[in-house]
């Protein structure tokens, strides 16, 4: 049964304060005392949470081991609620290799989205482009070629010289660029994150996390969906020159709809993997493995488990009205508190019986409330454990009442 658990608010009295004057709150005090015994005081109600989109049904089962990973890190997170399936040494710095270039890929499509440049704005090849070594698009020192073109150069190839490009472009040196990913980065609570190049070419001072990465690539999913499309692609021709994407499980399952790899001997082979099957996406991220194929086959493993063994669903929208508590004077007698985005649970197939969603209300609401300001606590759990929890803000704003309505307010919480 889902519920709301809201706290008493019996002690509120003990933090009673009024900006009225006293010959006025007195005088106040003889016109409501009369009615006290009528009036009723408005507590945050206790109004039950039903679920909205239940879990699928499927026959309980114990949830398996994850498999054995043989990487040096890896993590398996799923795309909407930021569960964490499985993992293995998340947080260790590692070389992330060319999987740098999602970052890359990342700060671009802000460009564009800005609208600072489009897929035909051309872009001159530098000679530091042209020589860079490594994995090649194959440009010509100063040709001009379109940011789209490079974009595939980057995504499907690995491009470094594209890469170099594109980031010249839009910061003038790579070393400008690097900032602004760094900045990214940061923004983006990539805590475990440096760079010093828009590649991944080795750097002792160039390094990531597998939940970075992780993280990286959830929001390059949920900020750019309409350019991440490019990242399915298997394969694209420039100058007569057909280029092959690294990611081979394009080929194998064809829910994986896009990632990055990467290698260098440090690092080893490296691949980010995102896959979406009857409306969960999943993310991989598999860290040194000894081989190309062990690379894929590590990724694929944790996806195949993920999406065998645990399920997603929507359990509330964003913005979606949950309860409205009393507001103690204010210009309206209550609040409407729901979730600013939209809330998803993951947990293991079969427990969806004992999901259940409580609220944790405050003791008391005073105003001014202000729109979207963090009130409660909004839990979903599986029997006594908490799996997922959002903060319940206010969907509107209460400015202050006027004096009549805080001098009612004022004598009805004297006497509660």
């Amino acid at each position: 049964m889902l519920h709301a658990r809201v706290k008493s608010g019996r002690d509120a009295s003990a933090h009673f304060d009024t900006d009225i004057p006293m010959p006025m709150l007195r005088f106040a005090t003889l016109v409501f005392a009369a009615t006290l015994a009528a009036t009723p005081v408005l507590a945050a109600p206790a109004t039950p949470l039903p679920q909205s989109v239940p879990l699928a049904p499927a026959p309980a089962m114990p949830l398996p081991t994850a498999p054995t990973v043989a990487a040096k890190a890896h993590i398996l997170v799923d795309f909407q609620s930021g569960k964490v399936l499985t993992e293995g040494n998340p947080d260790m710095r590692v070389e992330p290799a060319s999987i740098t270039k999602l970052m890359t890929a990342y700060i671009i499509y802000g460009a564009m989205k800005r609208g600072d440049l489009t897929p035909e704005t051309p872009v001159t090849i530098s000679e530091k482009a042209w020589r860079m070594q490594g994995s090649k698009m194959f440009v010509r020192v100063g040709h001009q070629v379109k940011v789209d073109d490079l974009l595939k150069g980057l995504i499907i190839q690995s491009g470094n010289d594209a890469t170099i490009a594109l980031a010249e472009h839009i910061a003038g040196s790579e070393d400008a660029f690097a900032n602004m990913m760094n900045h990214e980065a940061q923004r983006l609570g990539m805590t475990g994150t440096r760079f010093t190049n828009s590649t991944g070419w080795p750097d002792a001072n160039h390094y990531s996390t597998a939940r970075d990465l992780a993280r990286l690539m959830v929001a390059l999913i949920r900020d750019f969906p309409e350019q991440y499309v490019r990242e399915r692609e298997k394969e694209f021709v420039w100058n007569n020159i057909k280029q092959i994407n690294r990611n081979r499980l394009l080929w194998r399952d064809p829910t994986v709809d896009g990632g990055k790899t990467g290698h260098t001997e440090a690092a080893g082979f490296c691949l980010v993997a995102s896959a979406e099957r009857e409306g969960m996406r999943l993310i991989s991220v598999v860290l040194g493995t000894a081989s190309d194929e062990a690379r894929a086959e590590q990724s694929l493993s944790l996806l195949n488990y993920g999406f065998r063994f645990f399920e997603t669903r929507l359990l509330r929208k964003g913005g979606e009205v949950l309860v409205e508590p009393r507001v103690w004077k204010g210009a309206s007698k209550t609040v409407q508190l729901g979730l600013a985005g939209d809330f998803y649970v993951t947990a293991p197939r079969g427990q969806s019986d004992t999901l259940s969603l409580a609220i944790d209300m405050p003791p008391r609401i005073d105003a001014p409330v202000a729109k979207g300001q963090v009130l409660a606590t909004v839990r979903a759990k599986l029997g006594d454990e908490v799996v997922a929890e959002a903060p319940a803000v206010a969907l509107a704003g209460v400015p202050k009442g006027g004096i009549f309505r805080r001098m009612a307010d004022g004598v009805l919480l004297m006497f509660n």
